[in-house]
């Protein structure tokens, strides 16, 4: 039996599992595909996180640091795993920079792929400079500024579209993304803190600030930073003669045809499932569900397990998630992989 666990993955969950089995004194190998750790939060430019409201850069920092300065931990970074063999309590795992590691359980932490709104394409992205992501728009408030980036100006109107890339089946896309309404009203007030001058829209056709988030950014977003929520059903994204975007759809509470001029646009991108899943799948041995997430096992009795024996999964690899949730999952799937090297140790022993 082996006295590590490998982890997958260095975003909030995997940067959880990592501490989790470090600092109950068994190696950790954690094996991150990127150059720097922290995952999206850190390689998307996050602003400041919900629902902490603590900057991203500073919350994740402390978890890398955490991970970084125990002697338990190994990190492997711009790496991937490209082979695993054996069985649980006993697994050989093919590192692409050449070393191998012997681990009695893995934590799969590998995370989501942002939607591309490239795919709708009707909405103005990568046409107009002034349409923009979410995540793009989090590195501007991270940066201290609004402008426009076509021309540098102060923008009278920002609008968020909401549910780009999520409960969308005409492009494949028939999951909510659970953390976009809460994502896009925390993002409405950053604006408004930064640019008072500036209003906000939101246009929606469900609100799904989910749990004691309603109050803290639903609500508060109206009352004390005077959103505007629409609800709509946008059909494109176009430009005025003035240089203005407009926001052509309808209003489906008065049932009625609207066209709103917008100097920024901002697309609420949903996650999808990790590009590298089908890679993921084959090398690790495990399934996906239908939308090619990670399939879990049954989870009354197998929290974090997936359709392997040994191999655990935590986070957004399963489907879209908050980043609380995600580090809590970290937390439950590295307690149950040194579960079964403290189990398997006991068994030797007796």
């Amino acid at each position: 039996m082996q006295d590590t666990v490998l982890i997958v993955g260095a975003g909030p969950a995997g940067l959880a599992a990592a501490a989790t089995v470090a600092e109950a004194g068994k190696k950790a190998v954690l094996v991150e595909k990127e150059d720097i750790l922290g995952g999206a939060p850190i390689i998307s430019g996050y602003a400041k996180l919900v629902p902490s409201g603590e900057w991203a850069k500073d919350a994740i920092g402390r978890m890398v640091s955490r991970v970084e300065g125990n002697p338990n931990a190994t990190i492997h970074k711009s790496t991937k795993v490209t082979k695993v063999d054996g069985e649980a309590g006993n697994f050989t795992c093919q590192l692409s920079n050449g070393q191998s590691v012997k681990a009695g359980s893995i934590v799969l932490a590998t995370g989501f792929t942002h939607f591309d709104s490239i795919n709708k394409p009707e909405w103005g992205f990568g046409t107009y400079e002034d349409v923009l992501t979410t995540t793009q728009m989090e590195q501007m408030v991270a940066q201290g500024e609004i402008r426009c980036p076509s021309d540098g100006r102060v923008p009278e109107r920002v609008c968020i579209l909401l549910c780009v890339g999520s409960r969308d089946r005409q492009i494949g896309r028939e999951w909510c993304s659970k953390i976009c309404c809460t994502v896009s009203t925390n993002l409405a007030m950053e604006i408004k803190e930064l640019s008072p001058q500036t209003d906000v829209f939101i246009y929606y056709m469900d609100i799904r600030t989910f749990g004691l988030y309603e109050d803290k950014f639903y609500w508060k977003s109206q009352e004390e930073f005077k959103t505007k929520f629409v609800k709509a059903r946008i059909a494109e994204v176009t430009k005025s003669p003035d240089g203005r975007l407009l926001v052509k759809g309808e209003d489906t509470l008065v049932k009625r045809p609207i066209v709103i001029p917008m100097d920024i646009v901002v697309h609420a991108i949903g996650m999808d499932p990790n590009e590298d899943n089908p890679e993921i799948s084959k090398v690790f041995g495990i399934g996906l569900e239908r939308h090619g997430f990670v399939d879990r096992a049954e989870q009354y009795t197998n929290s974090q397990g997936t359709t392997r024996r040994g191999i655990y999964v935590a986070g957004a690899a399963t489907g879209p998630e908050d980043i609380d949730t995600s580090i809590a999952q970290g937390q439950s799937a590295g307690s149950r992989a040194l579960a079964d090297l403290y189990g398997a140790a006991q068994q030797a022993a007796g």
